[in-house]
């Protein structure tokens, strides 16, 4: 069985505070869902944008599994929600060829708009194949998805087009409101944390921030504080009440060895259990807490790269070292 190390420290994309929402953006897929299109039904999938930060999501329609259309996906992401800084991904070949072309025509662009696009850095990262626990937190939001859409589609009949945007968009609405902390029982007044805090200003969106009937020159003063000091005090409820909720630990505790290159590992395949590829290791790659959480595997299909708790490390010796370390395993 693979030996995982202890659990590692949240990334900094998750602790980041006072930043516009969807600064940091995770991406996935999910489907595909029949529509109807006049009497035939179509396949359609479902792009999941959430922002690392705040946990807000954003749907977008996408019509194949192609790269243009995963372009086309990101492109009204952005018209809506703004140039990300870093977007996070699994290792699909979708999101592989959509980072290609995104990145050349960012440098087109850059040559003919450099005053637009000189700011707009995305930078695009993909986690290793098969570590489905390194993108948990998007697939815990699709999994939302999928129970808030089964609510409001209709099993017995297919949407259409235009039935399915306006279920996504419901959807959204519905699981940018849930409650990120504890519901406060002091106050019924109080209401828990929701991403729309961040997005609307409140839970709802329905109520607005209090302004002050002033004259001209402070009303533009008194209304800019006012809603710096609205957005001030959500970041502290988040950094007071959300924070100490995602830095908890429930797993992966002990102290394990690290892999380090030469040793002789199994690739974990759960589908497969018979067939496990074995390989050597030829290469390591650190968290930033110092702990090897990646590797590259020299198999006899070629280099693999994969997370440690996917590899098995296999108790065997070289000729020549030392068995004493052995026998206290096998007695």
């Amino acid at each position: 069985m693979p030996q995982p190390p202890p659990l590692g420290p949240l990334p900094d994309v998750r602790l980041e505070t006072f930043v516009r929402p969807f600064t940091y953006v995770g991406l996935d897929y999910y489907g595909p869902l029949l529509v109807r299109v006049k009497r035939s039904n179509v396949k359609r999938w479902v792009a999941l944008f959430t922002c690392l930060t705040i946990r807000a999501i954003h749907l977008e329609v996408v019509h194949s599994l192609s790269t243009e259309s995963c372009v086309m996906a990101v492109r009204r992401f952005v018209a809506r929600r703004g140039a990300p800084i870093e977007i996070f991904s699994d290792n699909g070949t979708n999101f592989k060829g959509a980072h290609r072309q995104l990145t050349q025509e960012i440098k087109m662009r850059n040559q003919t708009l450099s005053s637009i696009f000189t700011n707009t850095n995305t930078r695009w990262n993909f986690n290793p194949p098969a570590a489905p626990h390194m993108g948990g937190i998007w697939e815990r939001l699709v999994r939302s998805v999928k129970v808030a859409m089964e609510g409001l589609l209709d099993a017995r009949r297919k949407p259409d087009d235009e039935s399915l945007e306006t279920i996504l968009l419901e959807t959204e609405a519905m699981i940018n409101t849930r409650p990120l902390t504890y519901i406060p029982l002091e106050s019924a007044d109080q209401e828990s944390l929701t991403p729309n805090h961040f997005l609307l200003g409140n839970s709802t969106g329905v109520k607005q921030p209090p302004t002050n009937l002033v004259d001209c020159r402070s009303t533009l003063r008194s209304s800019w504080k006012l809603v710096q000091h609205l957005v001030d005090q959500m970041w502290r409820r988040w950094i007071k009440e959300y924070t100490p909720v995602i830095t908890r630990r429930s797993k992966w505790f002990e102290e394990r060895r690290d892999i380090k290159k030469g040793d002789l590992v199994l690739i974990v395949n759960e589908n497969i259990r018979n067939q496990w590829i074995r390989g050597r290791v030829e290469q390591v790659f650190f968290g930033k807490d110092g702990r090897v959480r990646q590797a590259m595997v020299r198999t006899s299909s070629g280099l693999m790269r994969r997370a440690v708790v996917k590899l098995a490390m296999l108790d065997v010796v070289n000729q020549g070292e030392h068995v004493h370390d052995m026998t206290d395993v096998h007695g």
